[in-house]
């Protein structure tokens, strides 16, 4: 058995080497390193992809998320709603702008923000919501464009962890992760399910003016050279970072579903045992269905539920598995963003969560064996 990888750069490289070696060599060919034809390329291509009207690349997911919200005008002092149960990118730029973070917690199931806490965190203060797509999955979106649209909030969607993956609103209409917010953040992390061999990241929208607004942020605040019209960032995507995504943007589809088909395999594995909580689906389809297209599975996390997750943790590490837990301590915890405003009982969810979830290896190159070893493994051990 080839060793066990939390993800798997060198093999997915290797399916794709000459395409992406050959399109780097074009850019140290034609020395166009900062925004050259293969930034603008791909710019068009994830346009495409997503259905949106407007991609601006920028250098990293972080920056993206800043950047979305420099451009909505957002003011020091002004309340952003965002999740207690994520990474810390997400409430670090908050508080790099000087606006308020409001932390909330999030459903017990999909992990992903309640749209009941959000609801109830409002204030006069508030200004936007920014929920987090996470593990692969959108934040229930149908609940949360109401309560936006009810309170005129922006609503600013965290999407570095579901690119590919689909919303379906309770009229039937389908929207890409990313796209449905006034407008949407996204890292290209060498992990995620299309990453570069980098930095990078993007933002969306579907809003001309705002677009416009963010393309002079991400570039000195300049539309013509030397000439400043707004205040802004050095936050651009290079070219050859641009070329590796290309390569690969027209595998993500196969990607996602390869990794559905991993997922697929684990749950089916774990089916019954008490002790293990599946990932659900927004759908809570447990199976994951034939058609999926709403988990893309950027994680594959389980919830180990008889006290033992850490005991679990350092059994995988003995026999060479690797694993992530996704995330040890919530927010609200943590010394950068406490605050006397949170109270321990306004996060059971969360608190439950981070000392049961585990995440497996998840990524495009798992094979039958590796899947077997590791499920075989949990399996004794519980």
């Amino acid at each position: 058995m080839k060793k066990i990888q939390i993800f798997d750069l060198v093999g997915q490289y290797q399916e794709i080497k000459e395409e992406v070696n050959i399109a780097v060599q074009q850019v140290f060919d034609t020395a166009t390193f900062i925004n050259g034809p293969e930034v603008q390329a791909f710019q068009k291509e994830l346009e495409d992809y997503l259905g949106i009207k407007h991609v601006i690349p920028c250098a990293n997911g972080t920056d993206a998320l800043q950047i979305a919200m420099m451009g909505l005008g957002l003011k020091p002092g002004d309340e952003v709603i965002t999740a207690d149960f994520t990474f810390a990118a997400t409430v670090e730029v908050i508080a790099l702008l000087g606006l308020t973070p409001v932390l909330v917690d999030v459903d017990p199931e999909t992990y992903n923000i309640d749209p009941a806490a959000v609801e109830k965190a409002i204030t006069e203060k508030t200004k936007a919501i920014v929920p987090v797509h996470l593990f692969g999955q959108c934040a229930p979106m149908d609940a949360l464009l109401e309560i936006a649209e009810k309170h005129q909030l922006f609503l600013i969607e965290d999407n570095a962890q579901a690119i590919g993956a689909t919303h379906t609103f309770k009229d039937g209409r389908k929207k890409k992760a990313g796209t449905m917010g006034h407008v949407g953040a996204t890292s290209f992390f060498p992990s995620k399910n299309l990453g570069c061999y980098g930095d990078g990241g993007a933002i969306f929208t579907n809003d001309d003016e705002l677009a416009h607004y963010i393309r002079g942020i991400v570039n000195h605040g300049m539309y013509e050279r030397y000439h400043h019209d707004v205040i802004g960032v050095n936050s651009r995507l290079d070219s050859v970072q641009a070329a590796v995504l290309r390569a690969k943007l027209p595998r993500l589809d196969v990607y996602c579903e390869r990794r559905r088909e991993a997922a697929r395999k684990y749950n089916l594995a774990f089916q019954g045992n008490k002790a293990i909580i599946l990932p659900k689906t927004v759908n809570n389809c447990g199976t994951i269905c034939s058609t999926c297209d709403c988990h893309v599975f950027h994680q594959y996390t389980l919830r180990i539920t008889n006290g033992k997750r850490d005991a679990l943790a350092t059994h995988l590490s003995e026999k060479g598995i690797p694993f992530g837990i996704y995330y040890p301590i919530p927010l609200h915890s943590q010394k950068a963003y406490k605050d006397t405003r949170y109270k321990e009982a306004d996060f059971p969810v969360t608190n439950q969560l981070v000392k049961e979830v585990i995440s497996l290896p998840m990524h495009t190159e798992l094979d039958d064996e590796q899947i077997g070893f590791i499920t075989q493994t949990i399996l004794n051990f519980i």
